[in-house]
């Protein structure tokens, strides 16, 4: 097999499949996780079935590598291009009229771009095969494309963004050193304060807020060479699993936009699925990293407290609520949490050991790994659609060598604990505005706040008290078992025009967020969950799976969440949108 040389491709983009009226050529795309291996590979095959010339098309760089088997009669004069011109005798390739049937797709060339990985972005960047500028120009026009579709990124800053990734390249070409996530956009939950940026939290209150500072997460994401374009949609305050606001509306789910992407890093999410961004933060208190990554296909890992430190904050001791990362695959994930997890005096929680810690090869062997499968936490209402596509992954553990159980922890009063600590948090951050702008604020956080009002000291030290209880009820099962395997959400994603579920199988929902039972069932235990691309439900809706580890093993749900991946690559299938 020879290379002959490259050519330009169209500005219009590139075709998939048989170069038409051809018979002796083949046609072949380059995907962004291909290696030079698996280009061989495909070239190989061609030529072996008697094909004489190959065309490898490679939509990032808008080039086509030229391969045949012939190298000695193979030549193109200079003055050839691809618009015609004479290739082998008697064979000539036509690219100004090709023809495109219906069912072929055109590949935009900065769309492949887009769908790298932010592993692969940030490597390509470092060696100089993409430019910071090249990488920024393709998401921005992704985003100008796709979002508004979708609604995800709710106030960008393109000229802020391009003089960034300006500065970037020049950085690079004066031989600085640079973090690992150098040139990659990224944009913030509207719920993280950002300096010079608007930041509204979702809330007519804060429409027009601008903060002068930025929080710890924007802090440390700077500082690891990410280049902030903008800011993610979310809930008002976050309340809720369905992104939707008064200041800016919904978002929408990519894979069926009549559909929720979910809440409250809504915005991040779809995003994320839709080629907009490489990597995004969020932020969990019942299953708001989680829950969305779920719905659109994504990663999203809710950390061990204390694991990304949180600043600022009024409640710097408050394990409930975490910071964390969201990708389209998990080594994404480790890479962003290598750059945000660390100790930091700002957060008396912070976990001590260092970020770098998540930067380690994920591979490992699961044989003998004992884990729990629990399709419904014991009893708990789940959408027959959501456990056929858990059920049907049950097999993936076992062939990585899992020792599986049907097993689930006793979870006895967790509805309790998280019901109080939740309503008690709500007064402590919106119970002034309830009280001073009652007309601003939507109903359900009036509800939950007005809820904490009337909460008293016994209820309180009962919450606590059940809470000890059962992380220790919890750990004791844990011990047996290395990871628990569940649900993320026990509903596919729902109409988008409704607030909240209120009916599962027949059973109400008591209140706005009872339809999240599992994912802040795990909120209250402590220990690190993630949501990881597990499947589609018959109507192509994404279905997560949720992979619980023991107390503080972030990086062991990391390895399990990748190795499923590895097996299974859901997260490669793309949102209609976004093609």
């Amino acid at each position: 097999m020879a290379f002959v040389r490259r050519e330009r491709i169209p500005e219009g983009g590139i075709p998939r499949g048989f170069w038409p009226g051809a018979p002796d050529l083949a046609v072949e795309v380059v995907s962004p996780g291909d290696t030079y291996t698996e280009v061989e590979e495909k070239v190989n095959d061609w030529l072996n079935a008697g094909t004489r010339m190959v065309l490898m098309l490679n939509p990032r760089t808008r080039t086509v590598a030229m391969y045949t088997s012939h190298t000695d009669i193979v030549r193109l004069a200079e003055s050839d291009t691809l618009d015609g011109g004479e290739v082998l005798p008697g064979f000539t390739c036509r690219v100004a009229e090709l023809f495109v049937s219906e069912q072929e797709e055109w590949i935009m060339p900065g769309t492949d771009i887009c769908f790298l990985t932010a592993t692969e972005l940030a490597r390509r960047i470092r060696v100089k095969d993409l430019s910071a500028r090249e990488v920024m120009e393709a998401h921005l026009a992704q985003i100008e494309r796709v979002n508004p579709m979708v609604n995800a990124i709710v106030t960008l800053l393109p000229e802020q963004a391009m003089e960034q990734a300006k500065r970037a390249d020049e950085a690079l070409a004066r031989g600085e050193a640079v973090g690992p996530l150098h040139g990659l956009p990224i944009a913030h939950k509207d719920l993280v304060p950002t300096k010079g940026i608007r930041t509204t939290y979702g809330s007519r209150i804060f429409k027009d807020y601008v903060p002068d500072h930025d929080g710890l997460i924007v802090e440390r994401l700077k500082k690891a060479g990410a280049l902030t374009i903008g800011k993610t949609n979310t809930p008002e305050f976050g309340a809720g699993s369905q992104t939707f606001n008064e200041v800016f509306g919904a978002t929408l789910n990519p894979y069926d936009t009549t559909k929720t992407c979910g809440g409250s890093s809504g915005g991040a999410a779809v995003a994320l699925a839709c080629g907009m961004l490489p990597l995004a933060d969020g932020s969990d208190t019942g299953g708001s990293l989680r829950n969305p990554a779920n719905f659109c296909n994504v990663v999203g890992f809710r950390t061990a407290p204390g694991r990304v430190p949180v600043w600022p904050t009024l409640l710097g001791w408050w394990p409930i609520s975490v910071q964390g990362p969201m990708a389209r695959t998990v080594q994404d994930t480790a890479l962003m949490l290598s750059t945000i997890a660390g100790p930091d005096a700002r957060s008396p929680i912070a976990i001590a050991e260092p970020g770098s810690l998540f930067a380690r090869p994920l591979g490992r062997d699961f044989k003998g790994v004992r884990l729990a499968w629990s399709r419904d936490l014991g009893g708990m209402p789940v959408d027959p659609r959501v456990t056929a596509v858990l059920d049907s992954q049950r097999q993936v553990f076992e062939a990585l060598g899992c020792v599986i159980d049907d097993a689930t922890p006793d979870f006895s009063d967790a509805d309790e604990i998280f019901q109080v600590w939740r309503a008690w948090r709500m007064e402590l951050s919106y119970g002034d505005h309830v009280r001073n702008q009652r007309e601003l604020v939507k109903d359900t956080v009036i509800w939950n706040a007005e809820a904490g009002m009337k909460l008293t000291g016994p209820q309180l030290s009962q919450a606590e008290r059940k809470r000890t209880a059962l992380y220790h009820r919890v750990r004791q099962f844990m011990e047996t078992h290395e990871f628990l395997i569940m649900p993320v959400s026990q509903v596919p994603p729902f109409d988008v025009k409704q607030p909240y579920v209120t009916e599962i199988n027949g059973i109400k929902m008591q209140t706005y967020i009872d339809w999240m039972k599992s994912c802040y069932y795990i909120t209250v235990t402590g220990l690190p969950a993630i949501s990881v691309p597990g499947g589609f439900t018959p109507e192509g809706l994404p279905v997560g799976l949720q992979i619980v580890g023991r107390h503080q093993d972030d990086f062991g749900v990391l390895q399990l969440a990748h190795a499923f991946e590895q097996a299974m690559g859901y997260w490669k299938r793309r949102p209609p949108v976004a093609i």
